[in-house]
């Protein structure tokens, strides 16, 4: 049996896949490393984000290793794309990892998201818009079975906070501006990928949905089994927003699910959630734990 493994190392967070070659997961990890801190302001990745990273490449290594992993499959998303100096980082992970890291184009991450969270789908009840907000970008595809229509566009929880939420909280004005920046990159996907108004469902990947979820279910610790394929419902939705955007950071730790590390950019991305579930009156979102790590291991069987 092989054993297969993907990396993402995302603008907010450094993730871990270890799977084997049936599709059965073997280990999923998740540390918030923040590559991107400050990436959109200079242009570069800072020394010590690239330190923070490759220090959990080092622990992945070891948990590789551990489980006798054959093939791997790391990729550098937004934050990567927009650094200047992002050799720098690719030397550095490739001497922990073993593996040059692939810069993925946002077309081509959004086509991994897609396959990932749809894998356990059935694609009668697409088609399926399935979003992936990260740090420093988001992802859309439409489609059933495949991507038929992607964008990426450059609004991310992080990106978003850096740029207007610089508050705590938020001020209204800061919040109604990127609101309104939101909403012009939701009138590109609109444009670009006329059918994203006419989907069966929306689906919502990584860590800020997740963490909607998790508070929403009030889960004091982690249940993925719970959290998956969970219905995050636009009331529901609207409401942890408003909670977390009017708390200061300090009394947002105080919510149930919502890790410590993220309590500084949750804002910025549950708002890019209610503001598409506004724009494109949506109901609910079907939560899913499945994206680009689950695409990326599924390339490898292939």
């Amino acid at each position: 049996m092989t054993m297969l493994a993907g990396i993402d190392c995302g603008t907010n967070s450094t993730r871990l896949l270890v799977a084997d070659d049936a599709g059965r997961t073997v280990e999923r990890l998740m540390r918030i490393t923040r590559l991107g801190q400050g990436v959109d302001a200079t242009g570069g990745l800072a020394e010590a984000a690239i330190a923070r990273t490759v220090a959990v490449l080092q622990e992945y290594r070891q948990v590789m290793d551990r489980h006798g992993v054959e093939k791997v499959r790391i990729t550098a998303t937004s934050a990567a794309r927009d650094a200047e100096n992002r050799d720098d980082f690719f030397a550095a992970a490739t001497a922990v990892v073993g593996v040059t890291p692939e810069l993925l184009g946002g077309d081509e991450e959004a086509r991994l998201s897609f396959l990932g969270a749809t894998a356990e789908l059935d694609p009668d009840d697409g088609p399926f818009l399935v979003v992936d907000i990260g740090g420093g970008s988001t992802e859309f595809a439409v489609g059933s079975g495949e991507p038929e229509g992607v964008l990426s566009t450059d609004i991310g929880c992080v990106r978003l906070t850096e740029k207007f939420l610089h508050t705590d909280p938020p001020a209204p004005e800061e919040l109604s501006q990127a609101l309104d920046v939101v909403k012009g990159h939701l009138d590109d996907v609109a444009r670009v990928i006329p059918g994203a108004r006419d989907v069966r469902r929306f689906v919502g990947l990584a860590g800020t949905v997740t963490t909607m979820a998790a508070v929403e279910l009030g889960l004091a610790t982690y249940d993925r089994d719970r959290i998956h394929h969970f219905v995050l419902t636009r009331a529901a939705a609207e409401d942890v927003f408003r909670t977390l955007a009017t708390e200061n950071r300090r009394q947002r730790l105080h919510n149930p699910g919502l890790e410590e590390a993220r309590a500084d950019v949750i804002v910025g991305g549950a708002l890019i959630v209610v503001a598409l579930m506004r724009y494109f009156e949506f109901a609910e979102c079907l939560v899913s734990e499945a994206d680009i790590l689950d695409g990326l291991v599924l390339s490898l069987r292939r």
